[in-house]
């Protein structure tokens, strides 16, 4: 089950979010907030699988 680790205020800082935890071997999805998807300048949620969320939180926490 996927969980929202953050909510970023626009694409450019969900995706700088995704991939730093891509780097550290998680897997990620990213899913607007209420808009389009084509719309980079809405809220994004930052999720991670269940089982990856203390490490998630750890390194959201480090940045």
């Amino acid at each position: 089950m996927w969980t929202v680790v953050y909510i970023a205020p626009n694409r450019k800082q969900a995706e700088k979010l995704q991939q730093a935890l891509l780097r550290e071997g998680l897997l990620v999805k990213l899913r607007n907030i209420g808009l389009p998807s084509g719309n980079d300048n809405g809220s994004v949620e930052v999720l991670v699988p269940e089982s990856e969320l203390d490490e998630a939180l750890e390194i959201i926490n480090t940045i």
